[in-house]
């Protein structure tokens, strides 16, 4: 005589029978998660550094950040040294350290120097040898390397304020 399905042996044929048949995804489980972390981090690796890197918006070309102005600025002055225009570069130069300078000035407790004292001496700093190459030439071109290394110093300090 067949157990009738509803009967306590009924169930607990039928109990048995699903835990006989979930057990096995149980033992595979840390199998699969280990598959999908693996698969996760080769996707990771994949992905070029640059990419990583934080996009920023932009206006006409000019980061939408803190620093955006400061950058942009930057990115002229070493324009027109890369050209040859020593003098105009010295100009912008006046124009970007004024502007930092008055930014910290009247920036009240939201200024660099008020929030982070220690990023905003390094940025300043970065600033100043950038800046000193194209103003203190005294009608003679700056070498060229120093320039591009302090250039690329004060943007790469730039980025740790954005």
């Amino acid at each position: 005589m067949e157990p009738d399905a509803w009967s306590s042996r009924g169930v607990r044929t039928f109990l048995l029978t699903e835990e006989a048949m979930i057990s096995p995804s149980y033992r595979t489980l840390p199998s699969f998660l280990a598959l999908v972390l693996a698969f996760l981090a080769a996707c990771a690796a994949a992905v070029p550094a640059g990419a990583q890197e934080k996009k920023l918006a932009q206006t006409n070309g000019v980061d939408n950040s803190k620093m955006g102005a400061y950058r942009a600025l930057a990115q002229h002055i070493y324009a027109d040294f890369q050209k040859g225009d020593l003098a105009a570069a010295a100009v912008m130069a006046k124009v970007l350290e004024r502007l930092w300078d008055k930014a910290e000035d009247y920036g009240g407790d939201t200024a660099l120097s008020k929030t982070n004292n220690g990023l905003f001496e390094q940025i300043d700093k970065a600033m100043d040898d950038f800046l000193s190459q194209i103003t203190e030439a005294k009608g003679k071109a700056p070498d060229p390397a120093k320039v591009k290394a302090t250039f690329k110093s004060y943007l790469d300090k730039l980025k740790l304020a954005d």
